[in-house]
């Protein structure tokens, strides 16, 4: 049997800014014309269909044309899933209806989780499909009020599914889920606070593949069985470096599989380019893709006037730039640093270096402070006069 296995689209996704439904589009006119080409027997999309609960008009068009080119033209059955950034309410509506043309959506959990059954020439695939759904949830619909977190979640539903499950043939499991093991990427959104959203690996075990969503890199998890797709197209600088596009496995009649992985290129790459400015704007004369979504680095010292504005006469999409490392009181402040975790002090001193072009030294550091207590104790006074 050959599936297709993609996740993670996110179809009105906004990257600083900008909105990428043109992009999407133009690398799902790949994706389809690598169905018409491929014919595979089924396409498993594995969650994350659209960026948020509530999606643009243009990208529930986009998913309509797409869905539609699939199912009425090349009459090929897609099974899809909610991931957590989708509304499983919204994503569901009309299944009932489209399952009649051969798609197959699964928004809300659901008991009792009967398969999709899909026939080669050896024989029935059994497809279970587990959309996202919080431990709660999944405490609900199975009774059990052992399940608090999401791996006690997917444990149970695993379990469940055993319960009914024919492993004299194959069974294939889409999921939504962060595997442990899994790399992550700065565009995913956390499924949960801390680390009670991972789930063990170990419960997947007796499917013959498992099509997963959630993480953004295109990834094995142990064997070749259990993958992530990874997303449709790159969505932060921290992707820049990974190849999107879509797994492609065939799966014998003992249900091993051969996987696979399809590139596909977009529209506009996401790059990361580093460099003195005007090193920059002379190079780029000879960029072959200008038009790229840039983050960049600068090397230069000190103070720089407007280069966003220089760098977007050469480069249009320039979307975010960073100083290189400064030296401060003796500290490295890097350009990745996460200034909302900054002391005021630390801000401050990051600000002077990169204006000043000097080190901001600890006898500034000690007027600075002398300057913030008075200002705070100059504030709570004023509070307490006007509440007095």
């Amino acid at each position: 049997m050959k599936i297709l296995h993609t996740s993670d689209w996110h179809l009105g996704r906004i990257l600083h800014g900008i909105h990428l439904t043109d992009d999407q589009a133009y690398i799902l006119d790949q994706f389809v014309a690598f169905v018409k080409d491929y014919r595979p027997d089924v396409i498993l999309v594995a969650g994350d269909i659209f960026d948020r609960a509530v999606p643009p008009i243009e990208a529930v068009n986009l998913l309509d044309e797409v869905v539609s080119k699939i199912l009425i033209d090349f009459n090929i059955p897609m099974i899809m899933i909610a991931g957590n950034h989708d509304s499983p309410d919204r994503l569901e509506f009309g299944s009932r209806l489209m399952e009649g043309r051969g798609l197959s959506i699964s928004g809300k959990l659901f008991t009792p989780m009967k398969p999709i059954v899909l026939y080669d020439k050896y024989g029935p695939v059994n497809f279970y499909s587990v959309p996202f759904a919080e431990p709660a949830v999944v405490r609900d619909k199975l009774s059990d009020d052992t399940i608090h977190v999401h791996d006690t979640a997917m444990c149970k539903l695993i379990e469940y599914i055993k319960h009914g499950m024919d492993k004299n043939v194959r069974n294939v499991l889409i999921g939504h889920a962060f595997v442990a093991g899994g790399e992550e990427s700065e565009s995913e959104r956390p499924l949960s606070v801390g680390g009670s959203s991972v789930v063990n690996s170990s419960y997947f075990k007796d499917f013959d593949y498992v099509a997963l969503g959630h993480l953004h890199r295109p990834q094995r998890i142990g064997s070749e069985s259990i993958r992530y797709s990874g997303s449709l197209m790159k969505y932060s600088f921290s992707e820049a470096n990974q190849k999107k596009g879509i797994c492609f496995i065939e799966m014998d009649k003992t249900g091993d599989v051969l996987v696979e992985e399809i590139e596909l290129k977009p529209k506009r790459d996401l790059r990361c380019i580093e460099g003195y400015l005007n090193e920059l704007l002379d190079e780029a004369k000879y960029d072959q893709n200008k038009d790229d979504y840039l983050c960049v680095t600068l090397k230069d010292e000190g103070a720089l006037l407007d280069p966003m504005g220089k760098l977007r006469k050469v480069y249009p999409n320039v979307l975010h730039i960073e100083r290189h490392q400064l030296v401060s009181s003796g500290n490295l402040v890097r350009a990745d640093r996460d200034f909302k975790k900054m002391s005021e002090v630390d801000l401050f001193a990051s600000f002077y270096s990169q204006v000043a072009d000097r080190e901001f030294t600890d006898e500034y550091k000690k007027v600075f402070e002398e300057i913030l207590k008075s200002f705070y104790k100059n504030r709570e006074g004023g509070v307490k006069d006007e509440a007095s």
